[in-house]
């Protein structure tokens, strides 16, 4: 049997979840003024008023405990002032027992668990948890909060190589922000996931021109938001081969982005940084492991299995680049040993040099590898991707047959 005064606050929040007065909640099997003494815990619920009230409210009298780890709004507290791992469990403890709370809390439950995710690499769950949070934004009518969601969708959908979903997904943010009255923050994050996933779909012309305008949005910031921005435009012009522009646009963000605004960003623009010394053409091997140098030692204040794994998989590439194959080998064995929590390009490139490895030690079957992660690139409408495997493939074939000597009386 709940006890008061936890049952008399549950049952309030229960009621005003659902929009109802006493009075309707009430009906004609209980009089208001005992309704209003069982909500201010003077009076101590009977079995039948707790399988009464349960009733019109369409629940089950189990449902008037409190959640094991306190209410959603308690936890959410938890989170913001500490952002502990201890406070996010708490927090899905109690979205997952709270079916009732008002949807915007919900909603922001949902935003803080899903960043979680994405931090620890793990997109698939990050998925899950945006999905229901755009429904939510959908049945709450924000149109902020559509945006967001969708907009964090989009991204999350980029990493896991869905790249059709994650552009509808762009697109339509996109819309809403044009159309609402929305902060210069919410339109740029709309850009940063539409010119990421338009990049990714071989769209360049318009990413270039989102690109333009998101760099044009942010003009005079050196924030989280303004790096994020750079970061991208680099990634666009790498794509357009202009890889000048592109190491010009990081080198801004590695100058004048601070540690102390986000250190995880910080960590990654070095990451990227070291991943475009290593696509340019030709590579720069030594930038790319002076990148790598300062970024190592910020995973031991930040250290995730998501960063840790994009670190190690650009050391492999850049064993392959210095000839360590045996490096390289080793590297990718130790990826291949833990969960993935890589986003869909990371792995694609893993793959690649997985390949490249077996051509370089005489296996065809190498060849024929690259052949089916381009062909499968091409069918997931990934064509950024697809066309630089196309160009590896190129390249891994015509230094095979550089290097075979050939047959007699060829």
């Amino acid at each position: 049997m709940p006890h008061q005064p936890a049952f008399g606050r549950r049952l309030r929040k229960l009621r005003q979840a659902r929009g109802l007065s006493q009075t309707a909640l009430a009906g004609d099997g209980m009089s208001t003024g005992y309704l209003s003494r069982l909500e201010s815990g003077a009076r101590q619920p009977t079995e039948r008023a707790v399988a009464y009230l349960a009733e019109r409210l369409g629940l089950e009298p189990a449902d008037f405990e409190e959640p094991a780890g306190g209410s959603l709004a308690h936890a959410l507290t938890l989170v913001a002032s500490t952002g502990s791992q201890a406070a996010m469990d708490t927090l899905r403890e109690a979205l997952a027992a709270e079916g009732h709370e008002a949807p915007v809390l919900r909603w922001q439950a949902l935003w803080q668990l899903a960043r979680q995710r994405r931090l620890q690499g793990d997109h698939a769950g990050e998925r899950a948890d945006l999905e229901e949070l755009v429904r939510l934004g959908d049945e709450v009518g924000l149109v902020a909060l559509r945006v967001r969601g969708l907009t964090r969708l989009a991204r999350c959908l980029r990493s896991l190589g869905e790249i059709t979903d994650a552009l509808d997904a762009a697109t339509t943010a996109h819309h809403l922000a044009r159309e609402g009255d929305l902060e210069v923050e919410d339109h740029a994050g709309v850009l940063l996931a539409l010119v990421s996933v338009e990049a990714e779909a071989g769209r360049t012309p318009d990413a270039r021109a989102h690109t333009d305008e998101l760099v044009g949005l942010v003009a005079g910031r050196t924030d989280a938001l303004w790096a994020e921005a750079m970061w991208t435009a680099a990634a666009v012009r790498l794509r357009q081969g202009d890889p000048v522009a592109a190491e010009a646009y990081l080198e801004e963000a590695l100058e004048k982005f601070s540690s102390g605004e986000d250190l995880v960003l910080w960590l990654r623009l070095r990451l990227a940084a070291a991943e475009l010394h290593l696509q340019k053409l030709p590579p720069d091997p030594e930038a790319a492991e002076r990148c790598v140098t300062a970024a190592e030692p910020a995973l031991a204040f930040v250290d995730t299995p998501g960063l840790r794994q994009d670190l190690t998989a650009i050391k492999a590439d850049l064993a392959f680049l210095t000839a360590r194959y045996d490096d390289a080998r080793v590297l990718l064995g130790e990826l291949a040993e833990a969960e993935p929590r890589m986003t869909y390009r990371t792995r694609v490139r893993l793959d690649i040099l997985r390949n490249q490895l077996l051509i370089r030690s005489g296996d065809d079957r190498g060849i024929q590898g690259l052949r089916a992660l381009a062909e499968q690139a091409q069918a997931d409408a990934n064509l950024g991707l697809a066309a630089e495997v196309w160009r590896i493939l190129a390249e891994s074939l015509a230094e095979t047959a550089a290097e075979r000597p050939a047959a007699p009386g060829v």
